[in-house]
């Protein structure tokens, strides 16, 4: 991951990049790569407005489908040209940044809608402010903290990491936030604390989506308390240098770059430390494709495709998929002796 930390309470905007500089740099990247006779990239397919459970399912069908098909002919290598490496363009391995309209405009987000593409539409609109964020059960110090004040009170950091869906695509994300880690040592865990569970919005009016009787709502994911206290995991309020867009799960999100994308939970309200394992909307949902720990593994498949090969979005065929997203270094030691095929 690329991880650029900032100091102080407050965080002038200009000592974030903006989004202007972003995209600039692209066309710069852009251009010199068209100079050099770089391909184009391949656009996203395009969706059909789907609703409900069924219509999901045939969603992640139409992703399986293009993993067997690279399965049958043999994954598609990625071009071996060496990037053009500009500050804040690239991760750490060198993969540039996914496009910002694909970023906010192709989502997983059920509480709007099942259709990738629709989500930005559907949550267009969206109040993301006032909102609060209750931080509770075992722990010394319970509060419950304003979107504006978290802002303030942890000092902003820019992240580069990779995000990969348990569908079998992927994307390269700049965030903005802070470490999980800092707000949970403000609260003080006691010592029974052992997970932590988080809970999405819980508004069928402003989240239609939520009139889906097909999903145990509200939206709930869990990490291990070492889990969420590693420096990777990371609490987002911004993407591209600017404030998350409604789609992306503002006015902030749990962001865990070594896990499939299902557990990055979205627009969370409450965080509470437990003592057991918390039940996960997909764990509830579909038990028998979805388990608590959800770390990226392509020797583990999912149920209905492989998990061996992925789509990044904005490239033309597959890649290989990285143990922990590629995250191993950081991450492996939380698993010594864990069998991951059974913990999935």
């Amino acid at each position: 991951m690329l991880i650029k930390k900032r100091t102080g309470i407050e965080i002038p905007s200009s000592e974030i990049t903006p989004k202007s500089v972003y995209l600039s740099r692209r066309a710069f990247m852009g251009a010199t790569a068209a100079v050099a006779g770089a391909a184009a990239l391949a656009a996203c397919a395009p969706k059909t407005d789907l609703t409900g459970a069924g219509s999901a399912a045939r969603m992640q069908a139409t992703e399986a489908a293009q993993v067997a098909a690279a399965a049958t002919a043999g994954v598609t290598p990625m071009p071996t040209a060496t990037p053009i490496v500009i500050a804040g363009q690239t991760d750490e391995q060198g993969n540039p940044l996914t496009e910002y309209e694909s970023v906010i405009g192709y989502n997983n987000f059920y509480e709007f809608s099942t259709n990738k593409e629709a989500v930005a539409g559907r949550a267009e609109g969206f109040q993301a402010t006032p909102w609060q964020v209750a931080v509770g059960g075992l722990v010394n110090k319970p509060g419950t903290y304003d979107i504006d004040d978290l802002r303030a009170r942890f000092p902003a950091e820019e992240r580069i990491y990779r995000l990969r869906c348990v569908e079998g695509w992927s994307m390269v994300i700049p965030w903005l936030g802070f470490p999980l880690s800092a707000l949970l040592n403000e609260v003080e865990p006691a010592s029974g604390a052992q997970y932590v569970r988080f809970e999405t919005l819980y508004d069928p009016e402003r989240m239609p989506g939520q009139n889906s009787p097909f999903f145990p709502w509200p939206y709930v994911e869990g990490l291990r308390l070492d889990e969420a206290m590693n420096d990777l995991t990371l609490i987002s309020t911004g993407l591209y240098g600017e404030e998350l867009l409604p789609q992306n799960g503002a006015p902030l999100r749990l962001v865990v770059p070594w896990k499939y994308g299902f557990k990055s939970i979205k627009s969370i309200v409450k965080i509470d430390l437990v003592d057991e394992m918390p039940m996960s909307l997909w764990m509830e949902a579909a038990p028998n494709e979805y388990g608590f720990y959800a770390n990226v593994n392509p020797e583990v498949n999912h149920p209905r495709w492989s998990q061996a090969s992925e789509r990044r979005i904005g490239e033309g065929g597959r890649r290989p998929t990285q143990l922990f997203n590629g995250y191993g270094e950081q991450v492996a030691a939380l698993y010594d002796g864990m069998d991951l095929a059974e913990n999935y």
